[in-house]
């Protein structure tokens, strides 16, 4: 599987707006919003590309189970549990 994004790419400056309790708070407890904002996109991304994955390939899963369920899994006759 290819990766996600480029993690040797520079970083690039952003403005956005937080909630300003939850940016006090942040900041109090000495959280690294960068570091936090990164992993949380970095975790966003992979879960929609997962659920695009699933989306492109349902019709191929849907086919295997079917599949699956008319003829066993592959290999189910030297299973011994």
């Amino acid at each position: 599987m290819p990766a996600l994004y480029n993690t040797a790419a520079p970083k690039k400056s952003a403005n956005l707006s937080v909630n300003s309790d939850l940016l006090l708070k942040t900041r109090a407890l000495n959280i690294n919003l960068s570091a936090t904002l990164e992993l949380a996109l970095k975790e966003e991304l992979a879960k929609r590309a997962s659920a695009q994955w699933v989306t492109e390939n349902r019709a191929a899963i849907e086919s295997y189970n079917t599949f699956v369920e008319e003829n066993g899994c592959f290999g189910d006759e030297f299973r011994e549990f």
